[in-house]
C-alpha cells in the first residue's frame, strides 16, 4: 500500500516498530564498532564522557540536569569511570566541598578511539547514501530525539525511567 493511502495508525505502527528495531541496533552498534575500540564503552559512559568533553568540567548536578537524568544515576554511572581513570574528580575551585568532574587525558583518548570507530561504522553502514541523505537522516533523527526528550520532560520522566 502506498504511503499516501496508509492510515495514520498503520504508519505509526510501522514507525514504532522501526524505533524498536533501531533501539536494538543501537546496542549492537556499541558492540560492533570498527577496529580495536569494539566492545569498549557502554551507552551511559559514552554519553557522559562526550558531555564532559563538549561542555568541560562540571558538577554532578549540572551533568545530571544536562542529560535529563537524576543525580544519583550520574553518581552511579560516573563511579566506574573515575575508578578506571577516564574521569577525574576534583574539588570545586570556589567551594572545596563541591565535586567537579572532568574528562581525564586517558578518558579523552578512549573517547577519541570510540568516536573514530563509530564514525567508521556509520560510514560503512551508509556507504550507498548520498551526503544529502545522510544530512536528512541526521536532521530527522535529531528532531526525533529532541521531541522524545521534550516528551519525557513534560511527563516528568527521564528516558532512563521509561520501560
Amino acid at each position: 500500500m502506498p504511503i499516501s493511502q496508509e492510515t495514520t495508525t498503520d504508519l505509526l505502527e510501522r514507525m514504532q516498530h522501526q524505533v524498536a528495531l533501531f533501539a536494538r541496533r543501537a546496542e549492537q552498534t556499541r558492540l560492533g564498532g570498527v577496529g580495536k575500540a569494539r566492545n569498549s564503552m557502554d551507552r551511559a559512559a559514552y554519553l557522559l564522557l562526550n558531555r564532559l568533553d563538549n561542555e568541560g568540567p562540571m558538577g554532578v548536578k549540572a551533568l545530571a540536569e544536562g542529560m535529563g537524568i537524576d543525580s544519583s544515576t550520574v553518581t552511579r554511572q560516573v563511579a566506574p569511570l573515575v575508578d578506571s581513570g577516564l574521569v577525574k574528580r576534583t574539588s570545586h575551585p570556589e567551594d572545596g566541598r563541591a565535586v567537579v568532574l572532568a574528562l581525564s587525558p586517558r578518558g579523552r583518548g578512549r573517547l577519541d578511539e570510540v568516536r573514530t570507530s563509530r564514525r567508521q561504522l556509520m560510514s560503512v553502514v551508509t556507504e550507498g547514501w548520498t551526503e544529502t541523505e545522510r544530512e536528512i537522516f541526521c536532521e530527522l533523527l535529531g528532531r526525533f530525539n529532541v521531541a522524545l526528550s521534550d516528551y519525557h520532560s513534560a511527563v516528568g520522566q527521564s528516558p532512563e525511567d521509561t520501560p
